[in-house]
């Protein structure tokens, strides 16, 4: 690993918004004054900057993901994945996808006044909506702000399905009102687990919780009843992609009824922060890597083709979906993620005001 490599964090510098005609760099005169001055020239902190949207809940369009509407509690995340595809979402407001992802949190203070005023629309007709279809709603600031809960309680007030995705093991603080949700079946987690080693969890997604606490949350959540969905994504050739059959296994054992994978793709520009990243933390095998990567995406680092970005193609990426296939047969036969209730809400939308 080179020397200037910046621990804690997945990038390793602030790319350029391509949104912004001017960019800034630092320039080793600064540096050195800097060093001269005992002054740091970066204190690498987080902070958590609040807005207030109009709205909240997205309608996801994409045929590539497995759900209908999504809402983020969070802009920025600070766990610092570094194949993240929602860093290229930051530069929407005017940040990079690189450091400022996670570091510049936005917090959307009103997030549950508006999930509010949707669920109480008369137009609006149940279909879960997922927490964290873009950044994680269980990252470090969700400690301090408790929005998500705050949703959850909403949801369950106005008995309407959830769909949450994490990798935080933060998600069993709001264990209480999981099993309250569930016990009407409205709720299903998706828990994240992209490695069963530590070193290239460390590496890869730096603000994370372990991999020991995610496959624990995995096993609380299953022992309660909730259903739960293990994202084992995304796979990374010659960096995670080998694991895939004992992930799954280990998610089986743990007590998940499904995984699902997906094999990476870097677009915008997290291609050019995980190239950078990769070159620093793993010299030696860069070239091989990026080059496998490309291989599943014809060519490219990057893929935008909808129905092949998410599974890739080449021999590299159908061996993962053939592995995949034995791996469901072989530990997960006889088990099926529910699909949750949306006929209670419109009982409860208008609360008592329905009776008159």
């Amino acid at each position: 690993m080179k020397k200037d490599y910046l621990k804690g964090r997945g990038a390793q510098h602030n790319s350029h918004n391509k949104f912004e005609k001017l960019h800034s760099e630092w320039r080793d005169d600064f540096l050195e004054y800097c060093l001269k001055q005992g002054e740091l020239a970066d204190t690498n902190k987080t902070t958590y900057i609040p807005v207030f949207p109009k709205s909240i809940v997205n309608k996801v369009t994409s045929p590539d993901v497995g759900m209908s509407y999504s809402m983020n509690p969070y802009q920025g995340c600070e766990h610092g994945c570094i194949y993240c595809y929602a860093r290229n979402t930051h530069e929407f407001w005017g940040y990079s996808a690189g450091l400022d992802f996670e570091r510049k949190i936005l917090i959307k203070e009103n997030a549950p006044d508006l999930l509010e005023e949707k669920l109480k629309s008369r137009s609006w007709k149940a279909e879960t909506i997922v927490l964290s279809g873009n950044t994680d709603c269980y990252q470090p600031a969700e400690k301090k702000y408790r929005i998500t809960r705050a949703c959850l309680e909403l949801f369950l007030k106005y008995r309407h399905p959830v769909g949450i995705i994490t990798k935080n093991a933060l998600v069993l603080r709001d264990l209480d009102l999981m099993k309250e949700l569930n016990a009407h079946g409205l709720i299903g987690v998706n828990i994240s687990v992209t490695s069963l080693r530590e070193e290239t969890r460390r590496l890869l997604e730096p603000r994370t919780a372990t991999i020991g606490r995610r496959l624990n949350t995995i096993k609380v959540l299953s022992e309660n009843g909730i259903p739960v969905n293990a994202m084992l994504a995304p796979l990374i050739p010659g960096i995670n992609s080998h694991e895939l059959m004992a992930l799954a296994k280990t998610v089986s054992d743990h007590g998940a009824l499904s995984f699902a994978f997906t094999v990476v793709r870097l677009n915008g520009a997290i291609g050019i922060l995980f190239t950078d990243w990769i070159r620093k933390t793993m010299p030696d095998r860069a070239d091989k890597v990026l080059s496998q990567i490309e291989s599943c995406h014809g060519g490219q680092l990057s893929d935008s083709r909808f129905g092949i970005r998410n599974k890739g193609e080449g021999p590299l990426a159908v061996h993962l979906h053939q592995v995949a296939r034995i791996a469901k047969q072989k530990y997960f036969k006889g088990r099926k993620f529910p699909k949750l209730n949306t006929e209670l809400h419109q009982s409860y939308k208008q609360g008592q005001l329905r009776l008159f």
